[in-house]
């Protein structure tokens, strides 16, 4: 073969290798459509905000929701994080927290992540002192109103920060809070003309409810979760038992009951359970449900 022929194939060789490759470029995926899509990942602090929050964000493209505490652990009080709850909050984007002085370790968090997002769910709500030198009562949940407005700050606050999905937000925050107003309804019609009004509880988780639904929280039983009344104040408890004649006592599924069981004892008193909505199933429904056995238990004891 001369020469010149040779030349010829070679350049008709890479003429075709040009051509082929040119068109496979033509087929890969521009860079937009093949880029990865970035996952908003929201941390709640505890139960109450986890249940809140995966209403609002129900399918929302591309938003995952985490809890940081375990579904046991009951109110935030004293709660040191641990090196699991720090690695969530680490790949969160987004924190939602109760807010009221409830999240003691907030500060540790911003420490260590200065850009992360918080969500305060208590925004605007009027507090409750608490007793003696505490602070600000923080369970502003328990109260179905409460629990109305915290669902509407968080929607609005989650609108503002992804704003592409405000309209599924603010959406979603809509429907929930449908169906609180509608048990909100329900909870006032059956306990808004209970005989009694007289409760003694068994820590400081009810006052915003009770305050809801017209009710005189005259006694409780440990003002600190998980540490018992001494036996001075198991003596006044008593004493506050007998003298307004309470009928009922109400203990927190939580923590043991040992010191309601024994007020019981002495006074005739019945110990029923209230429960604050700290723990439960991780489900959207769960705060509805446990509000409306809540309702059931205090129409049997308050009548």
């Amino acid at each position: 073969m001369s020469k010149p022929t040779t030349y010829l194939m070679m350049a008709a060789l890479l003429l075709v290798n040009i051509i082929f490759l040119s068109s496979c470029q033509g087929q890969t995926p521009s860079t937009k459509n093949s880029a990865t899509v970035k996952t908003l990942s929201i941390a709640t602090s505890f139960y109450p905000m986890y249940i809140a929050t995966i209403n609002i964000a129900k399918d929302v493209p591309d938003v995952k929701v985490f809890n940081i505490t375990q579904p046991t652990t009951g109110c935030l009080h004293d709660y040191q994080l641990r090196p699991g709850d720090l690695k969530i909050i680490s790949e969160a984007k987004v924190l939602v927290i109760n807010g009221a002085g409830m999240e003691s370790f907030i500060d540790k968090v911003l420490q260590q992540q200065p850009n992360l997002k918080i969500v305060e769910a208590s925004k605007g709500i009027p507090l409750i002192k608490g007793n003696g030198g505490e602070g600000d009562n923080p369970h502003v949940w328990v109260s179905i109103s409460n629990a109305i407005q915290q669902v509407k700050n968080i929607g609005q606050q989650l609108a503002e920060i992804d704003p592409d999905h405000a309209a599924q937000y603010s959406l979603n925050t809509t429907v929930y809070v449908d169906k609180l107003e509608a048990l909100r309804v329900k909870m006032h019609q059956s306990l808004d003309g209970a005989k009694k009004k007289d409760i003694i509880t068994f820590h400081e988780a009810f006052p915003y409810f009770a305050l809801e639904f017209n009710l005189n929280i005259i006694a409780v039983i440990e003002r600190e979760p998980g540490t018992g009344p001494s036996a001075a104040e198991l003596t006044d408890t008593i004493e506050s038992v007998k003298k307004f004649n309470v009928k009922a006592l109400f203990a927190e599924p939580q923590y043991p009951g040992k010191a309601a069981d024994t007020i019981a004892r002495e006074t005739g008193a019945k110990v029923f359970t209230l429960d604050p909505v700290v723990t439960g199933l991780m489900e959207p429904d769960a705060y509805l449900k446990t509000m409306e056995s809540n309702m059931k238990v205090l129409v049997e004891a308050l009548n």
